[in-house]
C-alpha cells in the first residue's frame, strides 16, 4: 500500500486540492514519521508539533472559501505541505541554537523574512531541523545534546552540511521537501550525500535569502527534494512574495522562456545544450584535491548518458587562478568574526568555530576589502570562461559520504582543509553567484550525484535538464535502507 510519505510533494498537493487529504491529516501523518525515527537519526534539532496542529487545523478551516483549488495553487504554492525551518532562520517564539551551546535558551522575537514567506505560501513549519554549529562546517556534528545527524543510506555515516538535518529529514521521508541555505554548498553536499536534489539559486533569485547581504555575497537559500518537480515546487514558495513581501508574478530575475512558475517551467522540454566539464577546483592550488574512482566513474557515465540523450559535450577548464585560496578563507573567517561570541562563549564552541572567529578578528577592513575584491575578479573570471556553454558538470563531491567523526575535532585549520578535500567543487559557484544543482545519478550502495552549473539567472535550464535525467535514472523512487528496515 502506497503510504503518504511516498507520495511526492507535488501528489500530496494535489489530494490536498481535491479534499481526499486534509492539512491535519497531513501533519499528523508525518508527526508520526519525526516521532519514530527522529530518535535515530536526528533530522530535527526542536519539533513543534503543537504550533503545526494548529496551523494545519486553521488552513482546514479556509476550505469553507469556493474558489480555494484555483487561490490557493496560484497564491499560495505550499498550501497544507509540511516543512521544517533549519535552525540558522528564526521562528518567533521557537528557539534558535544555531547548532551550538554557546546559544543555549535563545528564543528569538522576530521571524526571519523567509520564515514569513514560507508561512505566507501555505506551509506548515513542523520545527527546526538540525545543523552544524553556525553553518560553518560541511557536515552535521554538532555538540548539541544528541546533535549528530545520520545518513538515513548508512547511519554510520554523516549526511553533509550545513542543511544536513533537512537532507536527513527529505531522504528519511520525514517531510516532503525542506529549505536550506548554502554559502559554500551547504544544500548541495546534503542532498548529494542523501540522495537527493539540491538547488542554490543565483545570487538574487530568492528575496529573502538573496546572497547580496551577506560577506562575500556567498550565502542564498534553495530547496532540497527528492524530485526535480518538488524542488520547483519548493522554490516557487521559497519566492511567492517577491521582493519587499509584495506577490510575485514572474521570476524575480530574468530567464529564458519565462514561465508563471518553475513548476510550469517543466512542462517544457530541455533543448539540446552545450555543456562542459571538469573535475577543476581553486582548492588544489593549496590542498591534495583526490577525486575517488568512483565519483569520477559517476561523471563519466552521467557525461555519456547527456550525449545519448542529444546533447554536445566538451571539456571545460577554467583558467587557473591561485589567489582564491587566500581570498576565500579569508571572507570566511570575516564571516565568522562577526558572530556575537564574546570571550566566555568562544570558549563554549567547537575548534573549527574557535579558529574562524580568532583569524578574522585579526584582519583588518583593507585586508577584507582586498579579499572581496579578489573574488569579485574571480566571479567575472569564472562567468567568462563558462560563457560559451549551456552548463558544466562536475562531480557533487569529491569523495562519498564521510564516516562519523572522520573530521578532526581539534584542530581547526586541518579542519578546513578536510571540508575542501571532500568538497572541492561547490564554494567557488557561491562567489560566481551561478545558480547550480546536485543531481542524485547513482546510489550504490551510497549516494553519488553530479553538480550541474548553470547560467546565471537560468534555474530553469538546470530543472528541466535534471527532469530529463530524472525520467531516465528514476531517483526520484530509491528508497534509503533505513526505511527497508
Amino acid at each position: 500500500m502506497t503510504e503518504l510519505h511516498d507520495l511526492s510533494a507535488t501528489e500530496q498537493r494535489r489530494l490536498l486540492e481535491i479534499g481526499e487529504l486534509t492539512a491535519s491529516e497531513l501533519t499528523e501523518h508525518y508527526l508520526a514519521r519525526i516521532e519514530a525515527l527522529n530518535p535515530k537519526l536526528r533530522a530535527f534539532i526542536t519539533v513543534t508539533a503543537d504550533a503545526a496542529r494548529e496551523r494545519a487545523a486553521n488552513l482546514d478551516a479556509t476550505r469553507a472559501d469556493g474558489a480555494w483549488a484555483h487561490k490557493r495553487r496560484h497564491e499560495h504554492p505550499l498550501w497544507s505541505l509540511p516543512f521544517g525551518d533549519k535552525d540558522l532562520i528564526d521562528r518567533a517564539g521557537v528557539p534558535s541554537s544555531y547548532g551550538s551551546r554557546a546559544m543555549a535558551g535563545f528564543v528569538p522575537e522576530v521571524s526571519a523574512p523567509l520564515v514569513d514567506t514560507m508561512d505566507a505560501a501555505g506551509g506548515i513549519s513542523l520545527g527546526k531541523t538540525n545543523t552544524p554549529e553556525f553553518g560553518f562546517p560541511s557536515y552535521t556534528e554538532n555538540l548539541l545534546d544528541g546533535g549528530v545527524a545520520r545518513n538515513p543510506w548508512d547511519t554510520d555515516f554523516g549526511p553533509g552540511g550545513s542543511s544536513g538535518g533537512a537532507a536527513v529529514a527529505v531522504a528519511a521521508r520525514m517531510l516532503p521537501f525542506a529549505p536550506g541555505s548554502d554559502g559554500g554548498g551547504s544544500i548541495r553536499i546534503p542532498a548529494a550525500a542523501c540522495g537527493l536534489v539540491g538547488l542554490k539559486p543565483s545570487r538574487g533569485r530568492v528575496p529573502d535569502a538573496s546572497g547580496v547581504d551577506s560577506l562575500g555575497g556567498l550565502v542564498v537559500a534553495g530547496p532540497i527534494a527528492r524530485s526535480i518537480e518538488d524542488a520547483a515546487l519548493l522554490l516557487d514558495g521559497m519566492i511567492a512574495r517577491g521582493y519587499g513581501g509584495k506577490p510575485r508574478d514572474r521570476f524575480a530575475l530574468t530567464a529564458p522562456n519565462e514561465q508563471a512558475s518553475f513548476v510550469d517551467a517543466l512542462v517544457d522540454p530541455v533543448r539540446p545544450l552545450r555543456i562542459g566539464w571538469n573535475t577543476w577546483s581553486p582548492w588544489a592550488s593549496h590542498y591534495e584535491i583526490a577525486l575517488d574512482a568512483e565519483a569520477d566513474a559517476v561523471l563519466h557515465d552521467t557525461l555519456r548518458l547527456a550525449e545519448k540523450l542529444g546533447h554536445r559535450i566538451q571539456p571545460l577548464e577554467p583558467t587557473p587562478f591561485p589567489d582564491y585560496f587566500d581570498a576565500f578563507r579569508m571572507i570566511w573567517q570575516g564571516g565568522a568574526a562577526s558572530l556575537p561570541l564574546g570571550d566566555e562563549a568562544l570558549g563554549a564552541v567547537e575548534p573549527l568555530t574557535r579558529w574562524l572567529v580568532g583569524e578574522g578578528r585579526k584582519r583588518g577592513a583593507g585586508e577584507l576589502a582586498a579579499a572581496l575584491a579578489t573574488l569579485s575578479r574571480f566571479e567575472q573570471q569564472i562567468i567568462a570562461d563558462y560563457a560559451e556553454v549551456d552548463l558544466v558538470l562536475t562531480p557533487a563531491l569529491a569523495l562519498p559520504p564521510r564516516p562519523l567523526g572522520w573530521y578532526d575535532a581539534s584542530d581547526g585549520e586541518r579542519n578546513f582543509e578536510q571540508q575542501c578535500q571532500y568538497t572541492p567543487y561547490t564554494s567557488y559557484v557561491n562567489v560566481a553567484g551561478l545558480p547550480a544543482i546536485t543531481l542524485p545519478v547513482a546510489a550504490h550502495p551510497l549516494p553519488y550525484g553530479v553538480q550541474a552549473i548553470g547560467r546565471r539567472g537560468d534555474e530553469v535550464t538546470l530543472l528541466r535538464f535534471g527532469r530529463q535525467l530524472e525520467r531516465e535514472l528514476g531517483w526520484d523512487g530509491r528508497v534509503p535502507p533505513v526505511l527497508r528496515t
